[in-house]
């Protein structure tokens, strides 16, 4: 049975690795017979959570801006994948504003199961992805029914374009593929 996917990608740089890594992997899972939605943080206007915890009543965000469409597409999705550059050991900073922002999930009947995090990065030391993958893995165990069911990190590449004919790309698509 096809499942729905949403894709949340967060680098701010055209062509960027992470882009690329996402692209591989929604077509693996298009190719599957999936269906595959593919958000871009870039120009996106999300806010910094305010803390207020409204959301955890009223399921809705107090903050007006691009982030309640984002949340109500994750809600609905069967799968999610977050992809992001490896900036100072962690994740960028749109997406962790964007993590912040899905808290009136908590409460909610979220579909998601399978969380997969896609990353790349300039260094290639095996410890490069190491807290970025705790960071969604921390976001990801605020959600008992889900799961973080893969990582893929691409490293060694730096300016856009440069993950081409990377080994990362062809296993961010099989992995697509085997969803």
């Amino acid at each position: 049975m096809a499942k729905k996917l949403v894709i949340i990608t967060s680098s701010l740089r055209k062509g960027s690795n992470s882009d690329n890594l996402a692209e591989s992997f929604a077509k693996g899972a298009k190719d599957a017979g999936n269906e595959v939605e593919t958000i871009s943080l870039k120009g996106k206007n999300v806010k910094y959570c305010i803390g207020c915890l409204a959301c955890q009543k009223t399921g809705k965000c107090v903050l007006k801006d691009d982030a309640a469409e984002i949340v109500d597409k994750v809600k609905n999705a069967d799968v999610l994948a977050f992809a992001s550059p490896v900036y100072y050991y962690s994740i960028s900073g749109q997406l962790k504003t964007m993590l912040d922002r899905l808290n009136p999930l908590f409460p909610a009947d979220y579909r998601f199961r399978d969380v997969y995090f896609l990353s790349a990065a300039h260094e290639d030391e095996s410890k490069t992805a190491e807290g970025s993958v705790t960071a969604i893995q921390g976001w990801v165990d605020c959600f008992p029914k889900a799961q973080l069911a893969g990582t893929i990190f691409a490293g060694g590449v730096g300016a856009p374009g440069e993950i081409q004919g990377h080994k990362a790309l062809q296993k961010a698509y099989e992995t697509g593929k085997s969803i």
